[in-house]
């Protein structure tokens, strides 16, 4: 994990915060109990290039952090073969 800007933003319950297509920290409303989530909205205009395979988040101090793509992950195990 690295740390790309630091912004420190404050959170609040009931919030999913999240980094948009524009590079910016915008966050909306969890859903629970069959409720919607809802419209999401800009907190802090930042405007980060994204690099192709790495996946960014804000992390538990309000910054923008990044760390590579898991991909392949593990292969699928079969059900003939989980029997034996």
């Amino acid at each position: 994990m690295e740390k790309v800007h630091k912004i420190g933003v404050k959170r609040e319950a009931g919030f999913l915060y999240f980094v948009d297509k524009h590079g910016d920290i915008s966050r909306t409303l969890m859903a629970r109990g069959g409720k919607k989530s809802g419209k999401s909205s800009k907190i802090a205009k930042v405007g980060i290039n994204k690099e192709k395979g790495f996946l960014y988040f804000v992390d538990k101090h309000g910054d923008i952090s990044r760390t590579l793509m898991a991909r392949g992950g593990k292969a699928k195990i079969k059900k003939c073969d989980k029997k034996k």
